[in-house]
């Protein structure tokens, strides 16, 4: 039998919802699969329970009977309570089994009738619950799921831990969960078998907190909110859901500098403690919670003199906690310093920050509380707050100066020089440069409901473009709007035709456009005298051109090189800078493309630019894996998918990047899912640019997989995409190596020699070296496929030399592997092969392997390893085996034994394709062959006879 008891979980604990726990859930769902228990601990609110159920849920069906117990504080006290819950159910069926003495004690113990105490018959019913536990056992496997154990009334947790003890191989398995503060498990692994394995939930990443907002309904929010959901909740889930539900529900957002509001059930969760306070403590809690970094010695400064014995106090209640790495008063949890905050008046508020604004010792922070303690319109304390975000802008934090800025603005009068709406836009571009894109928007559709002026217009319809990524398809109806109010002023016009150029290239996937914008751009900005817009004008012109193959294009970089430069667009992910590393890396100065990178990441990073950021990060990851450092580019690639998921920016071509690092160093197959992403978000934002390299990314993985028909069918829609958007330079994405190479294993040589031929052509043009290398050694590839070994093998060799002194490590590796799997197959009769004869496997694949652990290319290294071990056999040509073949059999060998393709045989015999291929495998196995390069060298078996 089996007992449920309440085990009908909601939809939302399904473990397919359990949001953030991949990895202790796979931990406990090990332990579990090897028979063992699991007790699952942390906070109070951190998801234990909701991984309990779901847990439960998924291992129930294994079992033949579910013991199921959940104690409340409330019930705590009531003896054998929980040994009630988890046995009353089932006591008929195992009373029977028990002797008479512990059926009497267990059953005055889950009954109530009569007395039974732990003192009276402690042994009888030590023994009854033990010998319970071995009858169910007996008749199956048995699961106890116990939810927290902290509350279990003392009398079932002795009685559940002495038979947990004694189980030994008997069928019973324990999930339990169990609040704790840190590490204190231990005692309650008293209740639990020996080989019980404890289980820390920790604090959910902002990543995860945003994830779990989207499943529980709460959508919508900036992901600025988002991030101070995180920050106040500390990551609980319970805390972030329940943040997420005030501000979901709540008519204004908080204003800016302002935690976020704390809902009542919080509060009350928090706070209760805080009336053991004297009332001067709570109020230097309140002082130390409006603090950005409160120490002692600022809250002596803002007036509290008693700080250190208050702090002490609220120490000793938990409230505050030690520092051990200086002064600093730290809550105990972030989410008390914001419920104290928020619990305070106005009024109370007001003062602290007051005190605060001539304490704090940095300008920033006096500026930011003296804002908060002002209310109404204040041109001195507005101009303060301008001038301090622009301290925060030149400090790398542009964050903190949108937060500044917006706050300069509430205490701006209307008719002031720079007026409020300018200031807010301010605010609007500093927070597009910190990646908080949401709250830019929002910025700048609030100005438009009431600007006027066509400066303010067009500054705030720049700044829906820029927040709308690459999406640029969902703000088409802006650029009309754009173009009126810029009317004839080349500075505005300027602004719009750059945006213009963008929307060339992403939304209609037209180079040429692109580039005609950008120049037109370029002139206008020049005619405006706006030298920032010229210049990021002039570097997307010259991108598009080094993309295009455009003979113009190192013109145009060396013009958009001229002094005077800007700083801002020198480091943006858009500017020269940028367009020169595409330079370089397209031209094969691997080294030079490195420091300019690198030096390029160092300064956004201190600029606090963290849309640039994310695009130089995964630009050093192409650099890395274009070196052949796959891990080092596997680690850089993860953390650009993470900045890009936690901010919104560039998550297709983080995504992109990253499938192409874990198919080189990581896994093939999160590869493969990684690489499906990166399509969905392109084909989501109708960008055919981005569509193109996360194909090429998706072939690529699936070539490593070992799947070429699939890798040929992603790689060929490359192939029309970027025919369409007339890119012609094949070092951008360079996947027509990977396209040759699966069309060779597709039995498709004669469509991977035309690949080649026409990549050769325009790489020879554009002098690319690398390309070229990688084009004859797929090219070497189709030689041994219609018979030429001892070609094939001397051009290998030659493109391998090539890559190396390239320094393209990982092409290089490719290419010792595929000369090795050369070098290993048999020779045919007649012919001489400059690798001579046939070296066995192992010793054969030594070069390619070494190579391959020099990257790091994990996955590379476990195909060499299945090469090595799987060598091919020589087919046995013998003329009863062609005589066996069906006649349809026939004629498709002998048209392959003459180089025929497969839509060839299929045009030429009037059938599909698809009964080609079917043929052709049946072929195989009767013949005992692998592929059509086998049917090849039969032919020249057959003609040296």
């Amino acid at each position: 039998m089996t007992v449920r008891r309440d085990f009908k979980d909601p939809a939302s604990c399904r473990s397919d919802q359990v949001v953030g726990r991949a990895e202790p859930s796979a931990a406990a769902r090990e332990q579990l699969a090897r028979g063992g228990s699991v007790l699952l601990h942390g906070p109070a609110g951190i998801g234990k329970s909701t991984v309990l159920r779901a847990m439960a849920a998924e291992y129930a069906p294994a079992a033949r009977t579910v013991l199921r117990c959940s104690a409340t504080e409330s019930e705590s006290h009531l003896p054998f309570l929980a040994l009630a819950d988890l046995l009353g159910l089932v006591l008929d069926e195992v009373s029977g089994r028990l002797p008479a003495a512990q059926r009497t004690a267990l059953e005055a113990a889950l009954t109530g009738r009569g007395e039974s105490t732990l003192q009276r018959d402690g042994l009888a019913l030590r023994l009854a619950v033990l010998s319970a536990l071995r009858a169910l056992a007996a008749e199956g496997p048995v699961l106890i799921v116990a939810d927290d154990l902290q509350w279990l009334d003392p009398a079932s947790a002795e009685l559940l831990g002495f038979a947990a003890r004694r189980l030994g191989e008997t069928p019973v398995q324990m999930l339990c969960a169990v609040r704790t503060e840190g590490q204190e498990y231990d005692r309650h692994l008293r209740a639990c078998p020996p080989d019980t394995l404890a289980v820390r939930l920790g604090p959910l990443s902002r990543t995860q907190v945003s994830s779990l907002l989207d499943v529980r309904g709460y959508t919508g929010l900036p992901r600025s909110t988002v991030r101070d959901i995180h920050r106040t909740s500390g990551g609980n889930p319970l805390f972030a859901l329940e943040l997420g539900r005030a501000m979901a529900e709540s008519p204004t957002a908080p204003r800016p500098g302002e935690p976020l509001p704390v809902p009542t059930s919080l509060r009350a969760l928090v706070l209760s403690r805080l009336e053991m306070l004297s009332g001067e403590a709570r109020r230097t809690l309140l002082v130390a919670s409006a603090g950005a970094r409160p120490t002692p010695a600022l809250l002596r400064a803002a007036g509290r003199e008693n700080a250190e014995a208050e702090c002490a106090q609220a120490a000793e209640l938990g409230l505050l906690t030690t520092d051990p790495e200086g002064p600093a008063v730290r809550f105990a949890h972030p989410l008390i310093s914001a419920a104290l905050y928020a619990e305070a008046p106005a009024q109370e508020r007001r003062a602290a920050h007051a005190a605060l604004s001539t304490a704090a010792s940095d300008p920033i922070e006096r500026a930011r509380h003296l804002a908060l303690a002002t209310t109404g319109t204040d041109p001195e304390v507005a101009a303060r707050l301008a001038g301090t975000a622009a301290l925060a802008r030149d400090r790398g934090a542009p964050s903190v100066a949108a937060s500044l800025g917006l706050l300069a603005a509430r205490h701006t009068p209307p008719d002031s020089v720079p007026g409020p709406d300018d200031r807010r836009l301010q605010a609007a571009e500093d927070a597009i440069t910190a990646g908080e894109v949401d709250l830019a928007r929002d910025i700048a559709r609030e100005v438009l409901t009431r600007a006027t002026v066509p400066a303010d217009r067009v500054r705030a319809w720049m700044v829906v473009i820029e927040a709308a990524g690459q999406a640029l398809g969902d703000v088409d109806a802006v650029f009309p709007q754009a173009l009126a109010d810029a009317g004839d002023d080349p500075r505005l016009l300027a602004l719009v035709h750059y945006q213009l150029a963008w929307r060339g290239l992403v939304v209609e996937g037209d180079f040429e456009v692109a580039r005609r914008e950008a120049a037109h751009a370029a002139q206008l900005a020049a005619r405006g005298r706006d030298r920032r817009t010229e210049l990021m004008a002039l570097a997307f012109q010259s991108s598009t051109e080094t993309l295009m193959g455009h003979p113009d294009a190192p013109a145009t970089i060396k013009q958009a090189l001229r002094e005077p430069q800007d700083p801002y667009v020198a480091c943006h992910h858009n500017g020269v800078g940028s367009a020169r590393f595409r330079w370089l890396l397209m031209s094969d100065q691997l080294a030079e493309a490195r420091t300019t990178i690198t030096t390029l990441l160092r300064e956004v990073r201190r600029r606090g630019m963290v849309e640039s950021e994310v695009h130089f990060v995964r630009m050093l990851a192409e650099t890395e894996l274009r070196c052949g450092h796959c891990g080092r580019a596997l680690d850089l690639a993860r953390e650009s998918l993470r900045m890009a998921r936690d901010t919104g920016i560039g998550e297709s071509a983080s995504a992109m990047l990253a499938a192409m690092a874990e198919a080189s160093g990581g896994d093939a197959e999160r590869a493969q899912t990684l690489a499906r992403e990166a399509v969905g978000h392109a084909e989501e934002d109708g960008d055919p640019m981005y569509l193109s390299r996360a194909l090429a990314a998706l072939g690529y993985a699936q070539l490593v997989a070992g799947d070429a028909p699939a890798a040929v069918a992603s790689l060929r829609r490359v192939r029309e995409l970027e025919s369409a958007l007339g890119i012609t330079d094949p070092a951008r994405g360079r996947w027509h190596g990977d396209l040759a190479e699966a069309l060779v294993q597709a039995g498709e040589p004669a469509e991977a020699q035309d690949v080649i031929d026409v990549a050769r052509e325009h790489a020879l043009r554009l002098d690319r070296e690398s390309v070229l290398a990688v084009l004859d050694r797929s090219e070497a590839l189709v030689r041994a496929a219609r018979g030429d070994q001892e070609g094939a093998v001397a051009q290998l060799t030659s493109a391998q030399d090539r890559l190396a002194k390239l320094g393209h490590g990982l092409e290089e590796a490719r290419a010792a592997f595929a000369l090795a799997q050369l070098r290993t197959l048999p020779r045919t009769p007649g012919s001489a092969r400059a690798g001579g004869d046939p070296v066995p496997g192992p010793t054969a694949y030594d070069e390619a392997a070494r190579l391959f652990r020099r990257c790091r290319a994990l996955p590379w290294l476990g195909r060499v390893d299945a090469a090595a071990v799987a060598r091919p056999a020589q087919p046995e040509v013998t003329p009863a085996a062609l005589d066996g073949l069906a006649a349809m059999e026939r004629q498709v060998a002998a048209l392959v034994m003459e180089g025929a393709t497969n839509r060839e045989i299929a045009a030429r015999l009037y059938v599909s394709v698809k009964t080609v291929e079917a043929t052709l495998t049946r072929v195989y196995r009767k013949l005992g062959i692998r592929s059509r390069v086998d049917i090849v060298r039969l032919a020249a078996a057959r003609r040296a006879k």
